[in-house]
């Protein structure tokens, strides 16, 4: 009876050492890729490969979400503001709203998704078929080689990410208000510039993309080099990718946008 009783907080505490076990683990492999970074960089090439995987091959999901989010975003917009007579700063809310939250938060979700998800995939393959030993064998550091192209690859690629995601969710919002519902696009231009910021806005948002770049892609190499070395293992840590970084993706928001704005 008392063995009953007490199951959920056994298993409560072997998951609570679990999760320090693997935070202690994330950050010494945090450290290790930092400390391998100038390596991996000299041979940029090596970087240049993965920001083509990780960015490039990213850009149509980026570029038709970001259009169509702006699109409801104008839709939305102007049911809510034409109430208030206010129809005319449509262009601001579609601005704002994206540079300072959907834009960076949107496109790192998607950016999770589509190439951390590959990441660690991959890396974790390459686990699996001992791909990582034949380096260390043939004394060739799998962090430097394999693990911190990607990581920088990330982070170089998410903020130019957003930006796009940015400009095509103005698109958007100018081809709902102006083109399909007819508002004049001087106006939608005018209160766009009169009431974005350049350094509180923008420079905000593409700072929030930075760090957001950087967890998903910490998160992304982490599981797939932590990755059990089966099929099973694989899809699991891929899984986790997702999810951890959705979840880290949220919090990392509310804090940042708590210091900044």
């Amino acid at each position: 009876m008392l063995d009953t009783l007490l199951t959920p907080f056994i298993r409560l505490g072997h998951w609570v050492i679990e999760a320090i076990r693997r935070l202690g683990f994330i950050s010494r492999f945090f450290l290790a890729i930092l400390m391998n970074s100038a390596q991996s960089l000299t041979r940029f090439h090596l970087v240049i490969r993965e920001i083509y995987f990780a960015g490039v091959l990213s850009l149509i999901i980026i570029i038709v979400s970001g259009l169509f989010v702006g699109m409801v975003l104008g839709l939305q917009g102007y049911t809510t503001l034409v109430r208030f007579g206010s129809a005319d700063a449509l262009g601001a809310l579609v601005a704002l709203s994206l540079l300072r939250e959907l834009g960076p938060v949107l496109a790192a979700l998607l950016f999770a998704s589509r190439s951390g998800s590959a990441m660690t995939a991959e890396i974790g393959l390459m686990k699996a078929t001992e791909q990582l030993d034949a380096m260390n064998v043939m004394a060739v550091n799998p962090i430097a080689r394999v693990v911190a192209p990607r990581f920088w690859a990330g982070v170089l690629s998410m903020p130019v990410l957003a930006a796009l995601f940015n400009v095509m969710g103005i698109l958007g919002g100018y081809y709902v208000g102006v083109i399909l519902i007819g508002l004049d696009g001087g106006s939608y231009w005018s209160q766009m510039q009169a009431n974005v910021d350049l350094h509180v806005d923008v420079v905000n948002g593409m700072i929030k993309s930075l760090f957001f770049g950087a967890a998903v892609t910490l998160i992304a190499v982490f599981e797939g080099f932590d990755a059990t070395p089966t099929a099973a293992g694989v899809s699991a840590a891929t899984t986790r990718t997702v999810v951890t970084s959705a979840l880290v993706i949220l919090a990392l928001d509310f804090v940042l946008t708590a210091f900044m704005f």
